[in-house]
């Protein structure tokens, strides 16, 4: 009985100690050491930023009221102006060009809370060209007999080369989102080259009328090169030419709509629409729609 006993005893002591030791243990130590998560970084939108853009501009050009003043040079003594008022009839369509457009901007932004206000200047480089054109003739007879026609042919191009604007900004912070609107003024280099050719010229029909019945009679014509009083209808018509060509800085409006995104607090993405809507130059007009993006370095 006794050899029976001393080791039981001996395994109950060594299970015992186990136990106390067991329980002694920091379970925090058996996890590791507690840690604090880094903290994402605050985004500042205010300072100065420069970056670069790209993407695609839709021009709408239009030149009702472009070609008017040419031919009034011609008209204004003829009876095309006083019968028919030719200066007014040539109405070329408007033309819609699109391309890509690519640029710069820079400005400068500061954060009050939420809401960012800030300046931004920019360039754009588009160089697209839009041409129309418009023709007519018109006759009619005269209360004095005469038989009297006016031809008309004009053509326009406006090409919008480059383009920029200043803008305010107002924008509300959204963690690393930034979306905004803006607006200012726009200046543009724009490129007209019109072109016009009248023609005006008439004969006394009467008379022509009385010649194929037998009796002789002079038949007064005007506007011809060359007139033949048997075949009137047959006669070449001068044709006066006007043409005019010249680059225009003009001034507009700029509108606009955008968000920025932060990559880091110094790396800026943007997308951004813009619109753009010149003064009338030479009766010329031109608007201008731009979906863009670009990235910005900000210091």
């Amino acid at each position: 009985m006794r050899t029976v006993t001393l080791p039981f005893l001996a395994v109950l002591g060594l299970f015992g100690v186990n136990t106390a030791r067991s329980a002694d243990l920091d379970y925090d130590y058996l996890r590791g050491a507690d840690y604090d998560p880094i903290p994402a970084p605050v985004i500042d939108w205010s300072g100065v930023y420069v970056g670069g853009h790209g993407g695609y501009t839709s021009a709408a050009l239009g030149s009702k009221g472009a070609l008017q003043p040419l031919i009034y040079r011609d008209s204004h003594n003829t009876t095309g102006e006083s019968d028919f008022s030719a200066s007014t009839l040539l109405s070329p369509p408007s033309r819609r060009v699109g391309d890509m457009s690519f640029g710069a901007f820079a400005g400068y932004n500061v954060q009050f809370d939420d809401f960012v206000f800030g300046i931004e200047a920019d360039y754009t480089h588009f160089g697209r060209m839009g041409v129309s054109n418009d023709g007519l003739a018109r006759s009619q007879i005269s209360a004095a007999g005469m038989y009297e026609v006016v031809n008309l042919y004009g053509s326009t191009a406006t090409r919008v080369n480059d383009y920029g604007s200043v803008r305010a900004r107002v924008g509300y912070a959204l963690g690393n989102f930034l979306p905004y609107v803006t607006g200012g003024v726009a200046i543009g280099r724009a490129r007209i080259a019109d072109a016009t050719s009248y023609q005006n010229y008439g004969f006394n029909l009467t008379a022509y009328n009385a010649n194929l019945s037998g009796t002789p009679t002079y038949v007064n014509n005007f506007g011809y090169a060359s007139f033949n009083p048997g075949a009137p209808y047959s006669g070449t018509a001068f044709t006066a030419l006007q043409t005019q060509s010249k680059t225009k800085v003009v001034a507009g409006v700029a509108g606009g709509a955008g968000i920025e995104y932060a990559i880091t607090p110094n790396i800026l993405l943007r997308a951004e629409y813009q619109y753009v809507l010149f003064n009338d130059f030479d009766g010329h007009k031109v608007n201008l729609n731009t979906v863009r993006a670009g990235a910005a370095v900000k210091f």
